[in-house]
């Protein structure tokens, strides 16, 4: 079924468009990462490196509502051309802040290209039921998770070597320029079809809309569950992302190598367990595997936890990444970050298809950018309670903070066991 779709013409456009943006996006977003952790010193990187994630998040607390109605009240095809002419534009700003070396740019062009995003969230996802059928939808959802993640990958290993200056500023910036373009081709291949719901007013005020949505899913109980457990993958994924390149660098003196490495391993075993479970559910939506894939991200947290802890020796010179990966260190770190990243595959495709495939077909990308609103807020609660035991005022080191965050997933797990795996078998 992957191959299948990946020719057909119902989701190769779509599949495409969004590997394109998703490398963009974390390109800048890397960059920036890198730029922090090693050129302006360790004793910010943890602070800034989350205020870049909250910068980029933030756009989706605000405008998902909207983004929700647009994709709704028009045909999410030419929507997603509208938003893809838009990203060219950003892109010309990060340009400019490679071209500069401007921090100031890169996060305002991070902050852009967070908003279009929150906009193209409810038009991807709610695409896909649009135009593949029930028992295609977990594998379309693992081949978009995948392709977002093996475009992460690229885009790390990419910002890496741009703020190392292994590649020069004029070849960043017509990457940069150039792939932006081949996202707005890509989405000229994506199908239309007639509007969900054509005579859909949309709300000029953002927070009238937010509000009515996250309303509108809490009284769905069979949407809100769901969507409150991929909201905590969500915020999992932000905290342990701002937290591993640090804890890394303190442990093992790693270099940029080693952090685009960490960042690979992350990006590849999503991607793996994406496509795991879309194999593993055979077509069909189940959701029975989430516990036990979220007591695998509580163990290879943990697990985490304990490879990071301690403060090393200090390094006269970065350790390289054939160092890192031949030291047990390194090679617990990258089993850890792989597993982990697994689980969260597992963990997240079947219950955002659950939630795709139940969404009523007139507000389905209204659902799917509540859960996105949501989705938003767990990821900028964390990142603003992770930031603050970082600080001076806790000072709680990353190892200590991956364990709690280990804790809470095993408290996931138990309530997702109870509150949706059991309570729906009981209505079957």
């Amino acid at each position: 079924m992957f191959f299948s779709l990946l020719r057909s013409g119902r989701f190769a456009g779509l599949f495409w468009c969004q590997f394109l943006s998703a490398f963009n996006d974390n390109f800048v977003r890397n960059l920036l990462a890198t730029l922090v952790l090693f050129r302006l010193g360790a004793a910010n990187a943890g602070a800034l490196i989350t205020l870049a994630i909250g910068i980029f998040i933030l756009p989706s607390v605000f405008l998902s509502g909207l983004a929700g109605e647009l994709a709704d009240a028009h045909d999410k095809a030419r929507v997603a051309r509208w938003l893809k002419t838009g990203e060219i534009f950003v892109q010309a700003i990060a340009a400019a802040g490679v071209w500069f070396n401007s921090l100031p740019l890169l996060y305002v062009a991070l902050f852009g290209l967070g908003t279009i995003a929150a906009l193209f969230g409810p038009v991807k996802y709610g695409f896909l039921p649009d135009h593949l059928k029930t028992d295609e939808l977990p594998a379309g959802n693992a081949l978009v998770e995948a392709a977002t993640f093996l475009a992460i990958l690229f885009g790390l290993v990419a910002g890496a070597l741009a703020a190392n200056k292994s590649l020069p500023p004029g070849a960043v910036v017509v990457q940069l320029m150039v792939i932006a373009v081949a996202a707005y081709a890509a989405s000229l291949y994506i199908p239309g079809k007639a509007a969900a719901a054509p005579g859909l007013r949309i709300h000029r005020n953002i927070l009238v809309s937010t509000g009515e949505l996250l309303r509108e899913l809490h009284d769905e109980m069979k949407l809100w569950r769901p969507g409150l457990a991929v909201s905590w993958f969500w915020a999992t994924g932000a905290v342990a992302l701002s937290l591993v390149p640090v804890a890394v660098r303190t442990a093992t003196g790693g270099g940029i190598e080693v952090e685009a490495a960490i960042s690979g391993f992350f990006a590849l075993g999503i991607g793996a367990g994406s496509l795991l479970a879309a194999e593993l559910a055979h077509g069909r939506i189940t959701l029975v595997r989430a516990p036990q894939a979220a007591f695998g991200m509580a163990f290879f947290l943990g697990a985490l936890a304990v490879s990071t802890y301690g403060i090393a020796a200090p390094h006269s010179q970065a350790t390289t990444l054939a160092e890192f990966l031949t030291s047990g260190r390194g090679i617990a770190i990258g089993a850890g970050i792989f597993g982990l990243a697994v689980c969260g595959g597992l963990f997240v495709v079947p219950l955002f298809a659950a939630i795709q495939a139940r969404a009523a077909p007139d507000m389905r990308a209204r659902t799917i950018a509540a859960v996105n609103i949501q989705n938003a807020l767990f990821m900028v609660a964390g990142s603003l309670a992770t930031s603050l035991l970082q600080s001076r005022f806790f000072g709680f080191s990353e190892p200590i903070l991956l364990a709690l965050l280990g804790l809470g997933n095993v408290g996931a797990a138990a309530w997702i066991e109870r509150a949706i795996v059991r309570r729906e078998a009981k209505t079957l």
